[in-house]
């Protein structure tokens, strides 16, 4: 029961939970280097409106990007719709999110109905003839005519959640024309961006899946604020980890290195008593050789010393 259509007749489309999150991943992964964050505008489920002679007409993208246009309208406001005619500057990528109905609205010719969503059905929109970008009827046309042929938007980019099916269409000549993606891995570069649209695994705002994600010039994922702070602060983490552990280290290695000098001092020390006490024994065995009215040089023989030696441990005990 989660999925019941729009009480609307007219709603092609079940709008649902993930047209708000995709979005969302897709404005906070945006990192342009050559354009200023107050130079880039990307606009979410807005009235995109298109052709000055029917004011009233528009489209609303699920997500699309604009360059070099004020971040706020006239510097100032927060915009509650996109006029191309007031700002000067048609959007530069559209990415669409399909739903149950939508394929014809979305892909037009590319519309594929063997892989169609099921749900609601949308009737093929038949293309108006266009003078000079202007339709000659006055029935709005369909989103694949007013990118391609009145907005000319160079990038279009379509993804359906339900079989993680992208497609990407680069105006070429006039006309859409589909890369060719990778279905394992999709894909798509851009090279005026210096930014690439593809299918990442993964969980955002608490939701585990595949999701559109920018991607860079070295093929990593454009990180968002909060995962380059987690990022930043696991960074920061290791960073103290390995000071702590240096120091432990050097303490480890000072608490060694004076271990070995309390080590030595001991050796030294008990070197020094044994030459002590042979020392008070050998003084003893002179003393003792003396006693026994032996002559210095009997002594000096007797027990290697020289005679210097055996007169000066005498005036010692003298």
């Amino acid at each position: 029961m989660y999925d019941l259509p729009s009480e609307d007749p007219e709603e092609p489309g079940l709008p649902d939970e993930f047209h708000d999150l995709q979005p969302q991943l897709l404005s906070a992964t945006l990192r342009l280097q050559n354009y200023a964050k107050d130079q880039i505008f990307t606009g979410t489920d807005l009235n995109l409106y298109y052709d000055v002679h029917h004011p009233l007409w528009h489209k609303r993208p699920d997500w699309f990007l604009a360059l070099g246009v004020p971040r706020l309208y006239d510097g100032k406001d927060l915009r509650s719709s996109y006029v191309v005619w007031q700002e000067g500057v048609n959007p530069f990528v559209v990415v669409e999110l399909l739903s149950p109905g939508t394929e014809n609205e979305d892909l037009g010719v590319y519309a594929d109905p063997a892989t169609a969503i099921s749900g609601a059905s949308v009737p093929a929109i038949e293309p108006n003839s266009l003078v000079n970008g202007q339709s000659t009827k006055a029935v709005p046309p369909g989103k694949w005519q007013v990118y391609e042929q009145i907005l000319r938007i160079p990038y279009y980019v379509v993804f359906s959640r339900y079989n993680n099916r992208v497609r990407a269409f680069r105006l070429v000549g006039g006309h859409y024309q589909e890369e060719s993606l990778d279905s394992s891995n999709p894909r798509i570069w851009i090279s005026e961006l210096d930014l690439g649209l593809g299918l990442w695994e993964g969980e955002f705002d608490g939701i585990e899946r595949l999701w559109l994600r920018w991607y860079d010039t070295h093929g990593d994922w454009v990180l968002t604020e909060a995962e380059y702070q987690q990022q930043r602060a696991e960074r920061q983490r290791q960073r103290a980890l390995q000071e702590r552990q240096r120091a432990e280290q050097e303490q480890q290695r000072a608490e060694q290195q004076q271990q070995r000098a309390e080590q030595e001092q001991q050796r030294a020390e008990q070197q020094q008593r044994r030459a002590d006490a042979a020392a008070d024994q050998l003084r003893q065995v002179v003393a003792n050789l003396l006693q026994a009215n032996l002559s210095v040089t009997q002594v000096a023989s007797m027990t290697g010393l020289t005679e210097e030696k055996v007169r000066q441990i005498l005036d010692d005990g003298c």
